[in-house]
């Protein structure tokens, strides 16, 4: 069940599907379908809001100080992207963050997303050639004119609507914006543009996160950052166990602990904002965080508005949960995480 709710790491990429982006705007517009209604979550509009309801009003019951830390904006949130019957109420803990953020901040135009690629090869980063995003909800207009600002770097591709539409990562975002924007505001005034970035080298992390920088630092824009983490288990080629001197000075006694222990130092990483410092993790643990690269790019971007005293972030991860807790090695399991950055009050 988890592989058809998606947890699909290591199926091999289509090269040849790189055929199928373009690097020149879009000659023909189309209207991205929610592909993943009816399997990944409920196709009924109903059934689809009542769900998102009950996860976003749970979400809010259990929010703490020792997870809503700082005062600041909202600015952005790393959300999880599975079958809503596992990821959803983690993920509410991020979008409560976008709600705050549309409340405190009218000049919010426009919902970035930032998302991995499961099934084409890709070493750059592609935007979205869709003029709609349908969901269950209602329907989500696409940024043209920042899709175009982006297109004229030269730097980017795009996704024709088969790529786009079978890729899950970026879709299981949108019906949770959608029911945000109806609870703030009018879908006219808030658009999105999704971005998926590919399997790209430290440099091409860097760059890309330079290059979007000045863009996501505007306070027109609120940034989502799609990704799941750990996938362990034979089924995702990952199942490591922990070594003697991290049982004894960790106090690990059963693997979903080690689980937890390896995607907290990857999560450590991201609130310090050190992008270096996250892809050395990947190299020392392998970790099966399928959106490293939108993180690394996007934390690029962090340190490089923080850098040049355009905008500095407060990020801090406000939930953490496990599909289910692997006990031995014939388990397997997925992890999920949010995170919210804030602007700080200096």
């Amino acid at each position: 069940l988890l592989y058809t709710m998606g947890q699909s790491l290591h199926k091999p990429r289509n090269k040849a599907a790189d055929s199928s982006m373009s690097s020149s705007s879009p000659s023909s517009k189309y209207s991205r379908r929610a592909y993943h209604a009816g399997s990944w979550y409920d196709s009924d509009k109903n059934t689809l809001d009542a769900t998102l309801s009950k996860f976003l009003a749970d979400a809010s019951k259990n929010i703490t100080p020792s997870n809503n830390t700082t005062e600041g904006i909202p600015r952005a949130c790393i959300c999880p992207h599975a079958g809503f019957s596992y990821s959803g109420p983690t993920a509410a803990y991020s979008y409560l963050a976008l709600k705050e953020a549309l409340e405190r901040n009218p000049s919010i135009r426009t919902v970035v997303v930032l998302h991995p690629s499961h099934h084409v090869y890709l070493e750059s980063c592609a935007v979205s050639g869709a003029s709609t995003i349908e969901t269950p909800l209602m329907n989500l207009a696409v940024d043209d004119a920042l899709r175009d600002q982006l297109l004229s770097t030269g730097k980017f591709e795009i996704m024709n609507q088969r790529v786009d539409e079978r890729e899950h990562s970026g879709e299981m975002q949108y019906p949770f914006i959608a029911k945000i924007l109806m609870y703030v505001c009018s879908q006219e005034e808030i658009k999105v543009l999704p971005i998926m970035v590919g399997s790209i080298r430290t440099s091409k992390e860097e760059f890309y996160g330079k290059l979007i920088a000045s863009y996501l630092a505007d306070e027109s824009i609120f940034t989502v950052i799609s990704s799941d983490f750990c996938h362990y288990g034979q089924r995702f080629s990952y199942s490591p166990r922990p070594k003697p001197s991290e049982v004894s000075e960790q106090g690990i006694n059963e693997l979903f602990e080690y689980i937890e222990y390896i995607d907290r130092k990857g999560m450590d990483l991201i609130e310090l904002q050190r992008p270096g410092a996250f892809a050395d993790y990947f190299r020392e643990y392998s970790n099966t965080i399928c959106g490293r690269h939108p993180i690394a790019v996007w934390l690029n971007a962090v340190v490089a508005n923080n850098e040049n005293g355009t905008e500095e972030l407060d990020v801090r991860f406000v939930r953490y949960a496990q599909s289910s807790q692997v006990r031995s090695s014939n388990d397997s399991s997925v992890s999920y995480a949010s995170a919210v950055a804030r602007v700080t009050d200096s």
